[in-house]
């Protein structure tokens, strides 16, 4: 692949390091009971770009739509930004971008809807939302540690487009299609395809025939590519064929579609949906700046249909590696009726350097955010273990050490508090001696 040809300002990729904290070696302060979240509206991101009013968008950058055709989610697939030429009109870009996104064709193509393209700011190439769709010269440099695979979800797969690695669910990638393409994108290695359902349905017989004679998996994750992208009838047609088999006890989908094209959520989508239950849905959200009016109706219109909204979040470096940011993010959520599920590690893909935090930074953002937001606002942060080995949970560690007779804790204000932890009643069970002996061993 030809090179980039970085500029001398541009020869390592921005600091990932410091992560909006203060470091080890900064002056020590007491903790801040007063982090940066919102306190009244969801939809108020201080400091951010202020898109302008949609008939003067329409105006400027597509003559002749109406606002009825900016309603209409097949409008916004058709007038997807998806060159150098389109890009151009919306945004000043800098040389260094119009080279990355010519790259691009060749490996994760650019693609972004309309409705996401008039939140990007068209003056600053490090608004982060900006960073999380546009190609970087970043993704051509391959950095020690990263693969095409990194979740080695093809030594996986049974059949084509069916991952599975838990004993008793599958996820079923069921089209290469978004309509707005993350540059972190996990399964950029095969994504960028047409997403017609006709082509996909040889490949969906596969995947159900596998279903059907595993009567071990019982959960379905539904993922791509984005399903939502599917046309109804299709998605219909796919989730009857999974009620039809009666080990499948759950249907889950995964989907970046309210952020990114919430038009797509019609009352027709939801009547249809409902049929379905139960059903679940994961929402990809990372930044407060997505958080509009549209994505709250969508989001509104999902819940209404009685379908558990989660999202998951990948922690990104420039982009909402800050406490204040997750904060604002992960409130904003809630307001929507989204819980915050997940916080990603951003897994090692090919080119994602530029992305990538210390894993410090998930764990210590967390550790910021606790008890200045609710619990049900609290996701947990995982790392997707390279590899196949699946998700695994890292958490702040809040306890001081076990001095016999309890455990000394730290709060979330940094208080110190002992928790009696010598209790073993008589009707304990026959593991209470083993496990009084061993805390005893480790008491300090």
């Amino acid at each position: 692949m030809e090179a980039c040809r970085l500029g001398a300002d541009e020869s390592e990729p921005p600091d990932s390091g410091a992560c909006g904290i203060k470091s080890a070696q900064d002056p020590e302060e007491p903790p801040s009971h007063s982090l940066s979240i919102p306190s009244a509206s969801p939809l108020t991101v201080r400091n951010e770009y202020r898109p302008l009013p949609l008939t003067e968008f329409l105006h400027q950058y597509f003559p002749g739509a109406t606002e009825r055709d900016w309603r209409d989610w097949r409008w916004q697939l058709k007038h997807r930004i998806t060159d150098l030429e389109s890009a151009s009109r919306l945004l000043d870009l800098s040389e260094t971008e119009g080279r990355a996104i010519s790259l691009a064709k060749s490996t994760l193509p650019l693609a972004v809807t309309p409705y996401y393209a008039r939140l990007l700011d068209p003056k600053d190439p490090d608004q982060p939302l900006r960073r999380m769709v546009l190609p970087s010269c970043w993704e051509t440099v391959r950095a020690p540690g990263e693969a095409d695979d990194p979740l080695g979800e093809d030594h996986n797969t049974p059949v084509p487009g069916l991952v599975h690695r838990y004993p008793n669910r599958v996820l079923f990638l069921v089209t290469d299609f978004c309509s707005t393409y993350c540059r972190y994108c996990t399964r950029s290695r095969g994504m960028g395809g047409a997403g017609q359902a006709g082509r996909l349905r040889a490949r969906w017989e596969l995947g159900l025939d596998y279903i059907a004679r595993t009567p071990e998996v019982q959960d379905v994750l539904l993922s791509g590519g984005d399903p939502l992208t599917l046309p109804s009838e299709a998605l219909d047609w796919l989730l009857t064929r999974l009620r039809a088999i009666p080990h499948v006890q759950i249907v889950r989908i995964g989907t970046k579609v309210p952020a990114v094209l919430p038009q797509r959520v019609t009352p027709e989508l939801t009547r249809m949906l409902k049929k379905h239950h139960p059903l679940w849905m994961s929402l990809h959200f990372a930044h407060p700046a997505e958080l509009t009016e549209e994505s709250r109706q969508a989001c509104s219109r999902l819940a209404d249909a009685g379908i558990p909204l989660g999202s998951q979040t990948v922690l990104l470096a420039g982009v909402n590696d800050e406490p204040a940011v997750m904060g604002r993010l992960f409130q904003g959520l809630l307001a929507f009726r989204v819980r915050p599920y997940y916080l990603y590690q951003c897994d090692p893909i090919s080119g994602s350097g530029h992305f990538r935090t210390p894993v410090s930074c998930g764990v210590e953002i967390l550790r910021a955010l606790r008890g200045r937001l609710s619990g049900y606002a609290m996701p947990t942060f995982v790392i997707d273990a390279p590899g196949g080995g699946g998700k695994i949970p890292l958490a702040p560690d809040y306890t001081q050490g076990h001095d016999g007779e309890g455990l000394r804790l730290l709060n979330y204000a940094g208080g110190l508090y002992h928790y009696p932890d010598n209790h073993y009643p008589d009707n304990a069970g026959a593991g209470a001696a083993q496990l009084k002996t061993a805390r005893r061993k480790v008491a300090v």
